[in-house]
């Protein structure tokens, strides 16, 4: 039987990459597997990540899964290849230090939903904002707080028949926000399947007239109303065992010393976010606390209750950052605190 497999990756947009995707038709069917699909070429000039003159770029695949929403189809998550096999300089993927299940990853991924028409989140009225404030909205129920479930559900039940470690949904804050969760061992695969995530969200949408905007504050950065983030959860081997709250303290001031390293990598136009407004530290500050919410770290309360076993969130991380670069400068920085 014939497959479509689903070629994705990210292009070279600045200052936020971009997804691109293209099919590819497997004749005698496919097994299902990674190491059966084969690299593919595509024209980097058109996505900028080449020159007209030579502009061929290739497409390695690094995660595959079932595409539900067509027939006898695959989502194939691609790292970008320069055309002598090397890593492309938009392959953020490639700068993941190592990759082994120690580092558990799970990803909060907040955003907005767009009506096309009016280029206003989903619940604000044309030219106008909602009478109601921020408030209501998160987990809210009802036609008059809750805006896009429809969308929601039906991207939440794609990413399930997937294959994909999502682990919920919910409203967020403001009107036409929401969000999902996906956790996965590994830094990369925990990426991978963000981005697939992401796409099919993207794809889900252009049946209703509604874009997803991961801008992190879309509204402006005066507007209040809270910005989308990614707030990143992560731990080692040693974090989920050690029991002692030195471990913890000493890995968050090691991250206080490589502010900008992260900053840098969590995401555009993060300023607007992180004010110290709206659930966020400020951009300019950095804190760790347990419980805080509004600290750049937090400490979960089921860290501490676990007798300093678990996780350490952080917060920074914008809703449009890159996960691969994000997951990368964690890692860094987990090790470089000597916890590993």
């Amino acid at each position: 039987m014939k497959s479509k497999l689903e070629y994705i990756w990210l292009d070279g947009s600045q200052p936020t990459q971009g997804l691109r995707s293209k099919t590819m038709m497997s004749k005698d069917g496919f097994s299902g597997k990674l190491e059966d699909l084969k690299n593919w070429s595509f024209d980097g000039s058109s996505t900028q990540q080449a020159e007209g003159g030579s502009s061929d770029c290739l497409l390695k695949p690094v995660f595959v899964c079932p595409d539900p929403d067509r027939k006898n189809a695959y989502l194939v998550m691609c790292e970008v290849l320069n055309a002598d096999g090397t890593p492309h300089s938009t392959n953020h993927r490639a700068t993941i230090e190592s990759e082994d299940d120690d580092f558990w990853f799970g990803y909060e991924q907040e955003y907005f939903l767009y009506d096309l028409d009016t280029n206003l989140p989903l619940g604000f009225p044309k030219g106008g904002a909602p009478n109601r404030p921020q408030g209501p909205y998160y987990c809210g129920v009802g036609a008059r707080v809750a805006y896009g479930r429809e969308i929601v559900e039906e991207h939440f039940d794609l990413c399930l028949e997937a294959g994909l470690n999502i682990e919920g949904i919910n409203a967020e804050v403001a009107t036409g926000q929401w969000e999902f969760q996906i956790f996965a061992k590994g830094a990369k695969r925990a990426a991978d399947e963000i981005w697939v995530a992401r796409y099919l969200l993207e794809r889900t949408c252009e049946k209703y007239g509604v874009f997803v905007e991961w801008h992190p504050k879309p509204l402006g950065k005066d507007a209040d109303w809270n910005g989308s983030g990614m707030h990143a959860n992560f731990s080692n081997g040693k974090m989920r065992t050690c029991g002692d709250k030195k471990v913890f303290d000493e890995i968050c001031e090691e991250f206080g010393k490589h502010i900008k390293e992260h900053m840098d990598v969590y995401g555009a136009y993060n300023d607007q976010r992180l004010t110290g407004k709206h659930k966020t530290a400020s951009i300019h500050d950095f804190s760790y606390g347990v419980s805080n919410r509004g600290a750049s770290i937090r400490i979960p309360l089921g860290t501490v209750e676990d007798g300093w076993k678990g996780r350490l969130e952080d917060r920074r991380p914008a809703s449009n950052g890159c996960p691969y670069q994000i997951g990368a400068v964690i890692v860094k920085s987990v090790k470089a605190s000597g916890h590993i």
